[in-house]
């Protein structure tokens, strides 16, 4: 028993030797004490080298380098600024004189295909929580998520597209905006494509009532 221990006990010390020896010698062969001029390669450099100057980060552009610096009067964030003319706030916010519009913007035809890309968007990030039908149940929902209101209902049936492509932009309740997934164009298409399916879905006198009917 006393052999068999001393014997373990020389595998277990040779073994450590041997990582000892290892972990020497790779750090003889990568810590050389050379200096290089140019910087190490960088694979994906445009998440954490990117054009801003952050805190504490020298600037070159001045002759002290220092980064952190007041900014000039009237100085706003880059992309913050949008056009308030009538037609980008058609466009963008679905708005026509303050009101949400039935009107596509100009530039837009209702034709085939762009019902085609409407359906086809619609499918790609709307039914996940709205389903095919567009009365909530999508398949997110059916594992627990929060159900979000059936198109069908009345009430919904009654919006503008602009609205729709309001909420798309800036997200409603549980529903996030969609503005960096969708652009503005097919915001459109899809909320002429809830259209189609609220009227596929609905009786006549669901149309009437939607319309203001009595």
């Amino acid at each position: 028993m006393k052999a068999e221990l001393q014997s373990a006990q020389g595998r277990v010390l040779t073994h450590g030797l041997r990582l000892v020896a290892g972990l020497t010698v790779a750090l003889g062969i990568g810590c050389r004490g050379q200096k290089f001029d140019q910087p190490p390669i960088h694979l994906n450099p445009n998440m954490d080298q990117q054009w801003r100057v952050d805190m504490q980060e020298p600037n070159p552009h001045y002759t002290d380098e220092r980064g952190m610096r007041m900014p000039p009067a009237g100085t706003v964030v880059a992309g913050s600024l949008e056009a308030t003319d009538a037609a980008h706030t058609h466009l963008h916010e679905g708005l026509l004189d303050g009101r949400y519009t039935d009107t596509l913007p100009a530039g837009m035809t209702l034709d085939a295909t762009f019902m085609a890309r409407g359906k086809e968007r619609f499918g790609i990030y709307c039914t996940p929580c709205h389903n095919e039908t567009g009365r909530g149940d999508g398949v997110v929902v059916q594992r627990g998520y929060a159900p979000p209101q059936s198109f069908m209902e009345p009430r919904l049936r009654a919006f503008p597209l602009g609205r729709i492509v309001n909420v798309l932009k800036h997200g409603k309740a549980n529903m996030p905006s969609y503005a960096d997934q969708v652009p503005v164009q097919d915001r459109w298409a899809i909320a002429s494509y809830v259209r189609v399916l609220q009227v596929a879905q609905s009786t006549p006198q669901d149309l009437f009532a939607a319309a203001g009917g009595k």
